[in-house]
């Protein structure tokens, strides 16, 4: 593949001991500081995300309710399998690629930069979209506090604006506070969902331990495409790890570990929770019942088993849970503005961190500025009383999040491939055989779960099989992939030395040497 060359207006310096090596130019940071994460506060970054209260609470019941899916814990079970054969590649890619941009980056050095273009506005579309369908449901279980402990009639769109505005300050501020907010968060819940499973398993329904749930014939109804996009959107946040590589200490090793970690921890843990459920309030009459209580059958549950207290404190834990998985997305997603800014896909300015904190602060505004609007939109077409579950608070959580879904769904697919191509035109096919097959078998299963997806998005919204609805939600993804490709197609017309450095990172700087006779950095 060609190489470009770099502007040359701005200069490349490289960092002093003062400024741990980050490139610069002409004295401005554009380079993510390193050594921020560990292990640990990598693992807590990226499941923070999935916030695992609100799937229990949220997803888990629609799951079980409107799709009418009884066997979701089995569902767990086999997406963590598909989702381990998924991060097989995806792991190894990682010791070769350092980049903010994780998806993009790796679909641009597999399948090409003009792929990579369109990889990027489908990430940033998809991980914003997941973040603001947050919003509506946070905003909604505040009002609800509000009204039962306060007796104070809040409509939900003041809390969730609120929170864009702490979410947004806190994505200015250094990336190991925020680990230490979304570790802390991330424990107590967990902990408090495990309570509950314990028991549910020792006060079971009428039933008793029944592990009906498990058997296969239990994946059945109109709705299992859309089931699968829910639970599948459970797991998000373990492929976000790579996206951290740049503040990572040996991302070589620290990466990939905590991507095998989050992916089995998550398969357990929600496949034991959905479980729990079931047993909690029988198989035979979980769909009944989620479809009636939604949300709050989780906390009608504990509080026959466990006490008022402990449902008055999940409730709490429900809020600060999702507050948790919007500041995980939002830092996510200011980091795909900064890759996107600093290879010439976004203005430089997003390329830029903050001098104080080294985050990147033009792609956190963006996404507080994104929030606002869409929040706000949703707030003008309301017109339901304070308290009432339905349009368009929930609409936003449900539309919002799943397009997001959808949208993750296809990157994963599209960056098994990359993986393939990647390694085969490196030479190392053989090497990395076993690598490069479970790349294919899982990019073959998202595939599939795609288009399933796809085809029974009318169950998720509810609209009938002729609604507008049906194509217009999944193709808002399609036109953000489109948008992509058409820009990166332009890009490598009128601006060849941009289209190189797409997927790059740091390592565009290496492209003035390759345009001088060094060796090709890609």
């Amino acid at each position: 593949m060609s190489t470009g060359r770099t502007d040359t207006s701005e200069t490349r310096t490289t960092g002093t001991a003062g400024t741990g090596g980050i490139n610069t130019y002409k004295g401005e940071e554009r380079a993510l500081r390193a050594d921020r994460l560990g292990t640990p506060g990598l693992l807590l970054s990226v499941l923070a995300a999935s916030a695992p209260l609100m799937v229990v609470a949220g997803v888990m019941p629609t799951v079980f309710g409107v799709m009418g899916i009884v066997g979701q814990p089995l569902l767990y079970v086999i997406l963590g399998i598909v989702l381990m054969l998924f991060s097989v590649g995806y792991a190894e890619m990682s010791r070769h690629v350092h980049n903010a941009g994780a998806f993009y980056a790796y679909i641009a050095r597999g399948l090409g930069p003009t792929a990579g273009a369109g990889a990027s506005l489908v990430a940033l579309v998809a991980y914003s979209a997941m973040q603001v369908g947050i919003y509506g449901i946070l905003g909604f279980e505040v009002s609800g506090l509000f009204a039962t402990y306060l007796d104070i009639d809040l409509q939900w769109w003041i809390p969730a604006l609120v929170a864009v505005a702490v979410v947004g300050v806190l994505g200015w501020l250094k990336i190991d506070l925020n680990a230490k907010v979304l570790g802390v968060l991330l424990v107590i819940e967990c902990a408090l969902v495990v309570i509950f499973d314990i028991a549910a398993v020792g006060k079971p329904g009428p039933e008793g331990l029944s592990l009906h749930a498990f058997n296969p014939e239990t994946l059945t109804g109109a709705g299992l495409g859309t089931a699968l996009c829910f639970c599948i959107a459970a797991f998000v946040g373990f492929e976000q790890a790579p996206v951290y590589a740049e503040e990572t200490s040996r991302p070589q090793i620290v990466v990939s570990r905590v991507m095998f970690l989050a992916v089995g921890y998550a398969a357990l843990f929600l496949a034991v929770s959905s479980w729990a459920l079931t047993v909690a309030a029988g198989p035979s009459s979980i769909a009944d019942t989620s479809l009636k209580e939604g949300p709050g059958m989780l906390f009608g549950l504990t509080e026959e088993r466990l006490g008022a207290t402990f449902t008055d404190v999940l409730h709490v834990l429900f809020v600060t849970g999702m507050f948790a998985a919007l500041l995980s997305f939002h830092n996510v997603v200011a980091r795909y503005a900064f890759a996107m800014g600093r290879e010439g896909l976004l203005p430089a300015g997003f390329g830029r961190t903050n001098k104080a904190s080294g985050a990147p602060a033009t792609g956190s505004m963006l996404q507080s500025a994104l929030s606002v609007v869409i929040v706000l939109a949703f707030a003008v077409t309301d017109d339901n009383p304070v308290g009432d579950p339905t349009a368009p608070v929930l609409h936003l959580f449900t539309w919002m999040g799943n397009v997001g879904a959808l949208g993750v769904i296809v990157l994963m697919a599209a960056a098994s491939f990359a993986v393939i191509a990647f390694f085969v035109r490196r030479g190392a096919g053989r090497a990395q055989a076993p690598r490069l097959v479970a790349s294919g078998l899982a990019g073959l299963a998202l595939l599939s779960i795609a288009v399933f997806t796809v085809r029974d998005f009318d169950v998720l919204v509810g609209s009938g099989p002729g609604s507008v609805l049906n194509w217009l939600l999944p193709g808002v993804i399609v036109l953000a992939l489109a948008g992509g490709l058409l820009y990166g197609a332009v890009l490598r017309r009128t601006r060849p030395e941009v289209h190189a450095r797409i997927g790059l990172g740091n390592e565009a700087f290496q492209l003035e040497k390759a345009a001088e006779g060094g060796p090709d950095p890609r």
